[in-house]
C-alpha cells in the first residue's frame, strides 16, 4: 500500500477533489492567522502562480497550502475513502518504546506525503531560484503536518492495568499545523546567493549556488528572497492593498493579542486614524405565535457599530512606525 502510485488519469481524479479541499484549508488556516495582521492573506496572495516576489508572506503561502493538501489526502485515506489506500499498519506489533507497542489505525502520511508532493510541487516547472525557494518551503508545510502530529495510546492488561500499551499516531487538529508555521513564518530566513554565480551565466553554476545557499538551512525552516513591502501603504505591483479601510476591534471581552493590537497596528502606526462606522440594520423581533398557526413580528432597528482605519483629516497618510512585518 505504502508503494502505491497514481498510474493514470483516474488515479488523477481520485485524488484531484482531496487535493481541491486540503488547499482550500490552507488558504482559510492563511486569513485566520493573519487577519488582524497588515498583510491579512489576501485573495490575491492565494493564487500560487500569481505571487509575484518571493517574500516570507509568499513562503508561508506556500506551506500552508502543502500543508493542506498532505493534511487532506492523510486523513481521507486513513479514513478509508480513497480507493487502495487505508490506515499505515506498518510497524502494528512492534516495539514503538519502553512499555509500548504499535498497533491500531496510525494517519498514513507516507501517503499524503507523496501524492500532495506529486501534485503540488508539479507546479514548479523552472530552474532557478524562485523555484527552488518554493520547493523548499513546499516541504516545510509538508513537514509540518509531520512535526505536529499526536500520539494516541490504550492501555491492555488486567483490569486495563495498562501492563502494555498499544499506541498509534494521528494528525493534530489543522489549526496546530498554521499555528506552528506561523511561528516558522516570523523566524524565517533570507536565502544568501552567490550573485557572481548567479550571474555567470552558466546553468551548473547557477545550480551549485541555490544548492550550496540552501544547504545551510534546515528543511523546517521557511525561506523568503525579498523583503517584504510596506504593507501599510497601498502597492498593486508589490501585492500590498494597504490597510486604508480595514476593520480593527477597539474593545471587546475576549480578544486575542492580535485582535487587541489591531487599531494600533493597522490604523496608527500606518499614519490613519479610527474611524467609528455606525449602520443601521432591520430585523424582526418581538415575535408572537398566534393560534393557529401564524407568527406576526415587528420590524426592529438597531445600530451595528465597527471602527475602520481612515485617512487623517488633511494629513497624507505617511506612516509613523515601521515596527515588525
Amino acid at each position: 500500500m505504502n508503494n502505491f502510485l497514481m498510474t493514470g488519469p483516474k488515479d488523477y481524479l481520485t485524488y484531484a477533489k482531496s487535493v481541491q479541499v486540503g488547499t482550500q484549508i490552507g488558504v482559510d488556516e492563511c486569513k485566520r492567522q493573519f487577519a488582524w495582521d497588515r498583510w491579512n492573506c489576501p485573495d490575491s496572495a492565494t493564487q500560487l502562480k500569481g505571487l509575484k516576489r518571493a517574500t516570507g508572506e509568499t513562503a508561508f503561502v506556500h506551506a500552508i497550502s502543502s500543508a493542506g493538501v498532505m493534511y487532506t489526502l492523510t486523513r481521507n485515506c486513513s479514513l478509508g475513502e480513497l480507493e487502495n489506500c487505508g490506515c499505515d499498519g506498518s510497524k502494528n506489533g512492534k516495539l514503538g518504546g519502553r512499555g509500548w507497542l504499535w498497533g491500531g489505525c496510525s494517519a498514513n502520511v507516507e501517503f499524503g506525503e507523496r501524492i500532495s508532493k506529486e501534485y503540488v510541487d508539479a507546479e514548479e516547472t523552472g530552474q532557478d531560484s524562485r523555484a527552488a525557494v518554493n520547493l523548499h518551503n513546499n516541504a516545510a508545510g509538508r513537514l509540518a503536518v509531520k512535526d505536529t502530529m499526536t500520539r494516541i495510546c490504550r492501555c491492555h492488561g488486567m483490569s486495563e492495568s495498562c501492563s502494555v500499551k498499544t499506541c498509534w499516531t494521528q494528525l493534530s487538529d489543522f489549526r496546530a499545523v498554521g499555528n506552528y508555521l506561523r511561528i516558522k513564518y516570523s523566524h524565517a530566513e533570507k536565502l544568501d546567493i552567490d550573485q557572481k554565480r548567479m550571474n555567470a551565466g552558466n546553468s551548473a553554476d547557477i545550480q551549485g549556488a541555490i544548492m550550496d545557499a540552501l544547504g545551510s538551512i534546515a528543511q523546517s525552516e521557511l525561506i523568503y528572497l525579498q523583503d517584504s513591502p510596506d504593507y501599510c501603504r497601498k502597492n498593486a505591483s508589490l501585492g500590498a492593498h494597504g490597510t486604508e479601510g480595514r476593520e480593527c476591534l477597539l474593545h471587546g471581552r475576549g480578544l486575542t493579542q492580535g485582535e487587541r493590537r489591531s487599531c494600533r497596528r493597522l490604523c496608527h502606526e500606518c499614519g490613519l486614524r479610527v474611524e467609528e462606522k455606525r449602520t443601521e440594520v432591520m430585523s424582526s423581533c418581538n415575535c408572537k405565535f398566534h393560534w393557529c398557526c401564524k407568527v406576526h413580528c415587528e420590524d426592529c432597528a438597531h445600530v451595528t457599530v465597527k471602527h475602520v482605519c481612515g485617512r487623517k483629516d488633511g494629513g497624507d497618510g505617511k506612516r509613523r512606525d515601521r515596527g515588525p512585518k
